[in-house]
């Protein structure tokens, strides 16, 4: 399963793990993803996205309804139809 964000794209990134004297071997930052269902009043309907928890405080800032709205404004294929 790819741990990527539905919503702002985010996914893993590259870094080194940096030991006390000063070795480094790769690592990766994995974002913080969540399965989260969400219901839209206006189509009535619910749905089921990974998200990453950034993206969920813009959802409860704005609303899904309004969120999905400036991403598709943006052309970013959510994979929801509205």
């Amino acid at each position: 399963m790819s741990k990527v964000c539905q919503l702002t794209g985010k996914r893993p990134i590259t870094g080194n793990n940096v030991s006390h004297s000063n070795r480094k071997t790769k690592r990766r930052f994995l974002p913080n993803l969540q399965k989260k269902r969400f219901y839209i009043p206006e189509l009535d309907k619910w749905v089921t996205l990974k998200v990453s928890t950034s993206a969920m405080r813009t959802i409860n800032k704005l609303g899904i309804y309004n969120y999905l709205k400036k991403l598709e404004r943006k052309g970013i294929d959510t994979g929801v139809k509205l």
